[in-house]
């Protein structure tokens, strides 16, 4: 049976506005939400979710880990590209939300700025409210701008990077801002008070790496998204392309671009679309898992996934925004020192010391059960 938290003898509730149906928990944000709202009910944390929708369907996973739950359709008119407030945040307001958050005096924790729209309302002043920042929105939409070669798309992304930056500021009206990786969490300290680290939560209960040695390197990532397609390519190009080690990528939606570099390459191979668990297993039985990144903003879930289920883990610096995990990882920012870095593991073996060591420093840094009791000590 759970523990019921209580304070003053008063069970402890929270609102949570998501900015999408967290469930399934299948892609970035949404899994921090998903696994924070579970490890806040299994200490006893009554959830009152409110979620807006534009493709997914409600939930009944939900339902067992929440004490109420409020669907909000996403208008997504084209007319709102036009407002002075950014897309992803004028899309998502509605009358119905700010009525459910009046009904009781429960603290409101907004995740992300798309769900902000109402953190400035005068009808929550006197409401505690805390807003999880997974990026630094306008320096992410910046940098998807300069990795997206359609014209329109692009127009948009600068176009948002400019409303997001100036949206930002409207975050000082919150009590705590709860950054979910320490790059963010200095940037969000320089501008504002009561900005507080709460590392993310994920999907893994326990370290699951496999000792010994594998015979392939592996990168993963959706690859429909032009940075995650931008560093595939480049490791096919600039690291993959003289060395005898055998790189499998794996994501969704590859473009005709990416499988013609792939097929022109004889030691590189694709797996498209494939199950969770099939991931999983790619990852688990890699020698190497190799992951670069133009983007340092938020903290890559990806990472984290891989440190918790794989081998050896070669990763450029803007990769670790949590400077802890550069202890788990090997960093190489050139082509040429990831090559070196390939080449001087790819028969390495994992020995219990490494995965000794790893599991340490994972579990006493990115557990759900530690971050769920470090966030109520700051939210109550």
């Amino acid at each position: 049976m759970d523990i019921i938290v209580k304070e003053n003898g008063y069970e402890m509730k929270i609102n949570i506005v998501s900015f999408d149906i967290p469930s399934p928990p299948d892609y970035g944000g949404v899994i921090d939400i998903y696994y924070k709202i579970k490890s806040l009910n299994n200490v006893g944390i009554k959830i009152h979710l409110h979620c807006f929708y534009y493709g997914r369907k409600r939930s009944f996973r939900l339902e067992s880990i929440c004490s109420s739950i409020n669907y909000y359709r996403r208008y997504r008119n084209p007319l709102h590209y036009f407002s002075k407030q950014p897309f992803i945040v004028r899309t998502r307001t509605s009358k119905q939300l700010i009525n459910n958050l009046l009904k009781n005096d429960s603290p409101i924790l907004f995740e992300g700025l798309h769900s902000c729209f109402y953190l400035t309302d005068p009808r929550l002043k006197n409401r505690k409210k805390i807003v999880r920042t997974h990026n630094v929105e306008h320096k992410y939409y910046y940098n998807i701008a300069q990795a997206e070669q359609n014209w329109f798309k692009k127009k948009y992304f600068i176009s948002e990077n400019r409303k997001l930056r100036k949206f930002e500021k409207k975050i000082g009206y919150a009590e705590i801002i709860a950054p979910i990786s320490e790059s963010d969490t200095i940037y969000f300290s320089s501008m504002y008070s009561g900005v507080v680290h709460v590392p993310i939560f994920h999907g893994n209960e326990t370290v699951n790496i496999k000792a010994g040695k594998g015979d392939y390197a592996l990168y993963h990532g959706n690859l429909s998204v032009p940075e995650n397609e931008n560093a595939a390519l480049y490791l096919v190009h600039k690291v993959f392309n003289d060395i005898n080690v055998k790189l499998i990528i794996s994501g969704r939606n590859p473009s005709a671009r990416l499988l013609n570099s792939v097929n022109k390459n004889s030691n590189v191979t694709i797996e498209t679309n494939i199950q969770r668990a099939d991931l999983l297993n790619l990852i688990n039985n890699a020698q190497i898992n190799i992951l670069p990144t133009s983007q340092s903003t938020g903290i890559k879930l990806k990472l984290i996934n891989t440190l918790y289920n794989g081998r050896h883990c070669i990763v450029n610096s803007k990769m670790i925004t949590d400077k802890i995990l550069e202890e788990c990882c090997i960093v190489a920012d050139s082509a040429e020192e990831m090559k070196k870095a390939v080449l001087e593991n790819a028969n390495r073996e994992m020995n219990k010391n490494n995965i000794v060591r790893r599991t340490k420093i994972l579990e006493n840094n990115y557990s759900n059960k530690t971050n769920a009791d470090n966030l109520i000590s700051i939210v109550y």
